[in-house]
């Protein structure tokens, strides 16, 4: 088994101590309420304390750690300390640590955050998580994959008020802020009573006491025109906009560029906030708005021209999500930015000056492809519950992958006169289906959804099928509990049903976990292709009812006349 390297974090006399939320935990003594999931391998803490962990020597692959029942009706930041340890690189299944909110009364949890890149030291992960209602579990799922010596420890979870981004720096994590190393400059912890810098200030802004913490970065060792240093916030992890504010000291003797920017995924700098370069050695308030729809990271930049070009220190950054004082704009709002233009144009309106503009119409479906986009899904999962196979096979798997199995593909199937001639979600996208042409009559073809949690209650299953050949065979809908050897018939088609997509919904109660089997047995001839798209788990009950009376050419069964 292979040791996990404890980073010893140099422990300097911070004096600030943020507002902990229920959840939090540093795995000391107790793991604060966390729980193993029995299902799977358990969750070991460390005797000197210090960590949670769990690794190769036990018999499994995953091992689910549930936090206490929480509720946070404000937003606030997870911070994860956590490491990954393994002996092989570049695996197909490599070793990988995620953490989701399961929700309460959802039989899906959300995933927010997954990692798989091994390290030899302690690593830090900052997540935004937004105010909700509900109760909720924070779920950390540790996957061990193919590695005989792998292992997955966390050192700490703390849950804190506020965005993510916020910070004082005076804590050892300091936010999850870090240093783009640099051989010349670099930024600094300063404060705490250590006279390690000529640009050491007698106060930070936070406590305004020798004793507190900021960041700085000075000139010294600076060998190069536009040498430059970059602080770098975690990455934002939900759409934000807003103003976000800073405190900060500049002294110069031959120029100093102070820039703010935000960074994209893609590798993409937008400048938000630059100094006008007036020198100040008191702590000075700045403020910058930004729009970030998607993530981003905020980057301090500060490029010095000289040894002598001086220093710039940091403090106190603070997110709203309302703009800046002197600003008027609006804070973007992506609930109210999104329209499926089903009852009215929403809050969208016409500036009808070069035309006559946009009009609301109301296409009928068809073969090829749903009317509206709306009512087809989105190309993208909108929750965990949902695969529209544009992506992949989601969490599907079959028990064995040949030419008689589902197969995933875009377009018409091989064989005239039967199967969908597109997908469901858009008529250009993907859908699963079975090829008749390569199997024999009677051969099945089973596609697995990974394993669901049972809740208590009913759930909700719907997809939508294409049966459409004169030979078209049957479509099964199973579910495995875990541990029996039985399943269950849900619901089941036989023979052609139409031409078009149709859509199946299934109400089904399970309190324990389970899986749901798609199965399709080829029929009589070559045009028996059986297809299926858009497939949606929900919890509660079936609302439209109406839509399970399927009007099809064909024979159909309904549950009440299947014999279990």
């Amino acid at each position: 088994m292979i040791l996990l390297c404890i980073l010893i974090l140099q422990v300097l006399p911070f004096t600030g101590a943020a507002l902990l939320f229920a959840g939090s935990c540093a795995f000391e003594d107790s793991s604060c309420g966390y729980e193993s999931d029995e299902t799977f391998l358990p969750w070991t803490l460390n005797e000197a304390g210090h960590y949670i962990s769990v690794d190769t020597s036990s018999q499994g692959e995953r091992a689910v750690l549930l936090s206490p029942e929480l509720q946070t009706e404000e937003w606030s930041c997870i911070r994860l300390i956590y490491q990954i340890a393994t002996s092989l690189e570049s695996l197909s299944d490599p070793t990988r640590l995620n953490l989701y909110v399961r929700q309460e009364g959802e039989s899906f949890d959300c995933l927010l955050w997954s990692a798989k890149e091994p390290s030899d030291s302690w690593l830090i992960a900052s997540l935004d998580l937004t105010n909700r209602t509900k109760k909720y579990k924070i779920v950390l799922e540790g996957i061990l994959g193919q590695d005989k010596f792998a292992s997955i420890a966390i050192f700490e979870i703390k849950i804190t008020p506020g965005y993510c981004i916020d910070c004082d720096f005076e804590e050892n994590h300091l936010c999850g802020f870090r240093n783009h190393w640099n051989p010349n400059v670099n930024w600094f912890v300063g404060g705490g009573n250590i006279r390690n810098s000529q640009s050491i200030l007698p106060r930070d802004h936070t406590l305004n006491s020798e004793f507190g913490h900021y960041m700085y970065v000075d000139s010294v060792y600076v060998k190069h025109f536009q040498e430059v240093a970059q602080l770098i916030s975690p990455r934002t992890s939900i759409p934000m906009s807003g103003c976000l504010s800073f405190y900060y000291q500049l002294k110069q003797e031959s120029g100093i560029v102070f820039t703010l920017y935000i960074r994209d995924t893609s590798g993409f700098y937008e400048e938000i906030w630059k100094t006008d370069g007036t020198v100040n050695e008191e702590w000075s308030l700045a403020e910058a708005d930004f729009d970030s729809p998607y993530p981003v990271e905020v980057i301090f930049e500060v490029a010095f021209n000289s040894p002598k070009g001086g220093y710039v220190a940091l403090d106190d950054l603070s997110f709203s999500p309302v703009y800046c004082s002197n600003q008027t704009g609006l804070s973007f709002n992506p609930a109210e930015a999104s329209c499926n233009f089903e009852e009215d144009l929403c809050n969208f309106y016409q500036d009808r000056k070069d035309g006559p503009g946009w009009s609301r119409v109301k296409v009928k479906p068809n073969v090829y492809r749903t009317g509206d986009h709306t009512t087809g899904f989105e190309t993208l999962p909108a929750y965990p519950g949902e695969c529209t196979f544009e992506k992949g096979e989601c969490a599907f798997t079959q028990e064995r992958r040949n030419r008689s199995s589902w197969h995933r593909r875009r377009g018409q199937t091989p064989t005239s006169y039967t199967g969908p001639k597109g997908d469901h979600t858009t008529g250009v996208g993907y859908y699963m289906y079975i090829e008749a042409s390569n199997m024999m009559y009677g051969q099945k073809a089973r596609l697995t959804s990974r394993s669901l949690r049972g809740i208590s209650g009913k759930q909700c299953l719907t997809f939508f099928y294409n049966m459409f050949g004169a030979g078209t065979g049957i479509l099964n809908v199973y579910m495995k509990k875990e541990g029996d050897s039985e399943e269950t018939l849900l619901w089941r088609r036989r023979g052609e049903q139409s031409i078009t997509w149709l859509r199946g919904l299934i109400e089904y109660g399970c309190d324990t976990y389970h899986q749901i089997v798609f199965e399709a047995i080829r029929g009589v001839s070559i045009r028996s292709d059986i297809a299926i798209d858009d497939i949606v788990f929900q919890a509660g009950p079936c609302i439209e009812m109406e839509d399970m009376i399927l009007h099809s050419s064909g024979y159909s069964e309904d549950l009440n006349e299947i014999e279990y």
